[in-house]
């Protein structure tokens, strides 16, 4: 067994999708609208990585807090300057002592996204 997707409700389909696409390199596999909502699936193309970013118009929205995503980078000082540089504030980089490195940003309704990279 395997998550398949993690579904996020946005308050900006358009923001999050830009910021999905530009941190964790995750692209549009489909995109639809069903009644009032508008669904866009990103994924790595390999299928191994999915998110569902959820427009409703109507009913509560979401508020980021207590959810976490941690996604695995190869590039992890390179994405770390770029974040920087998009103006994200990224923390600083982490070593917590187990051969991997990190960092945090949050998306735009406040998800707290972790770039790491592990020994391999």
């Amino acid at each position: 067994m395997h998550i398949k997707h993690v579904t996020l409700r946005v308050k900006d389909l358009e923001k999050s999708i830009k910021f999905y696409e530009t941190i964790t390199e995750l692209t549009i596999s489909q995109r639809f609208k069903a009644g009032t909502a508008e669904l866009a699936f990103l994924s790595n193309g390999r299928g191994e990585t999915e998110i569902e970013l959820v427009f409703m118009p109507e009913g509560a929205t979401f508020e980021g807090k207590g959810v976490f995503i941690c996604f695995e980078t190869d590039k992890l000082d390179e994405m770390h300057k770029f974040a920087n540089e998009q103006g994200m504030d990224p923390s600083p980089i982490q070593d917590p002592g187990d051969q991997t490195r990190y960092f945090y940003v949050y998306d735009p309704d406040g998800v707290s996204i972790q770039l790491r990279s592990f020994p391999h």
